[in-house]
C-alpha cells in the first residue's frame, strides 16, 4: 500500500506509534521516526535501516520540529504524510480528586503535548505536504465520543483534536488530506501519565494483563484485545494515497465499546 511514500510518525518510539512505524515500514514505505526520548529510538533502531531516519523531536519544540523537517528535506526531499502518535493520558482521575494548582499544572502538560504538539506539526510540514498532495493523520481517542474514557483534561484535549481534523482539513483543502483514528483499547499501551500529576513514571501497560483484559472484555463486542500494530492498516491508508475519498473524518476504532447494550444485559 505504502510503496513510493515517506511517511513520517512523531510520538513513535514505543506504544501506538511503534506499531504504526512498522506496519508502514513493512507496507513498503521509507519511514521517519520521532521521540523526545533518545533512549527508546535506540532500543529501536534494529527494527528500521539505511532508508529510514530515526530521530529526536519534541513536538511542543518549534527548533525541533524544523530540525526535523530539514533532516527531512536532506534525505528524501519530498514528504508524502504525517501521523501523529504522541500523546500523555490524565489516569483518569476526575478534577475533584486533585487541587487546583494540580489541574492548573495537568493542562499546560496535556495541552501542549495533545493539542499544540499537533497544531505546530501540522503548521510547520504543511509546505512538505502540500507539493506531494500528502495526507495528515492525528491520533483522537473514544474519550472524545463518550465519557469515562480518561479525565477530564485527557477528554477536552482529544476532543480538541477531532475537531482539529475538521478545521484542518478545510484549510488545507484540496492539497492535503487531513483525517483522524480514534483508537480505544491498545494492549501493552506504553500511554503514560503527567508529570503535573507524578504520573510520568506509569504506563497504561502496568495495570495487570488478565485486569486489563478482563474489563475489555466485559465492555468491548469483539474479545481479541488489538495491539498497537493492529491499527496500521487503518492509519496506512489515510496515510497513503490510496485514500482519495476522505478528509476531514476520524474513523472510531473501538471495537464496538461505544455500541453499548442499553436494555439488555451483557451475557
Amino acid at each position: 500500500m505504502l510503496q513510493n511514500h515517506t511517511i513520517l510518525i512523531t510520538g513513535a518510539g514505543s506504544g501506538l506509534g511503534l506499531g504504526i512505524a512498522k506496519y508502514c515500514k513493512a507496507q513498503g514505505a521509507q519511514v521517519i521516526v520521532t521521540d523526545i526520548d533518545q533512549d527508546k529510538l535506540q532500543l529501536i533502531a534494529s527494527a528500521f535501516d539505511e532508508q529510514d531516519l530515526l530521530l529526536r523531536c519534541d513536538v511542543t519544540q518549534i527548533a525541533d520540529l524544523y530540525a526535523c523537517k530539514s533532516a527531512i528535506q536532506a534525505k528524501y526531499s519530498k514528504l508524502d504524510a504525517v501521523i501523529g502518535a504522541q500523546g500523555i493520558f490524565d489516569g483518569n482521575l476526575p478534577i475533584q480528586s486533585m487541587t487546583a494548582e494540580h489541574l492548573d499544572q495537568l493542562f499546560d502538560e496535556m495541552f501542549h503535548v495533545n493539542v499544540k504538539g499537533y497544531l505546530l506539526t501540522a503548521h510547520i510540514f504543511a509546505s512538505l505536504l502540500k507539493a506531494s498532495n500528502g495526507a495528515l493523520v492525528f491520533t483522537t481517542s473514544t474519550a472524545a465520543y463518550a465519557a469515562d474514557g480518561g479525565g477530564a483534561v485527557y477528554t477536552a484535549t482529544k476532543g480538541a483534536i477531532r475537531s482539529l481534523i475538521q478545521q484542518l482539513a478545510f484549510e488545507f483543502a484540496p492539497e492535503i488530506r487531513v483525517n483522524g483514528v480514534a483508537p480505544a483499547a491498545i494492549g501493552n499501551s506504553q500511554l503514560k501519565g503527567p508529570k503535573a500529576l507524578n504520573l510520568d513514571h506509569q504506563k497504561q501497560s502496568d495495570i495487570p494483563k488478565d485486569a486489563f483484559l478482563n474489563l475489555f472484555q466485559s465492555i468491548s463486542l469483539l474479545q481479541d484485545l488489538p495491539d498497537a500494530e493492529d491499527y496500521g492498516a487503518i492509519y496506512a491508508f489515510l496515510a497513503s494515497q490510496h485514500n482519495k475519498v476522505m478528509t476531514g473524518q476520524t474513523i472510531v476504532a473501538d471495537q464496538g465499546l461505544l455500541n453499548r447494550a442499553v436494555l439488555t444485559q451483557a451475557h
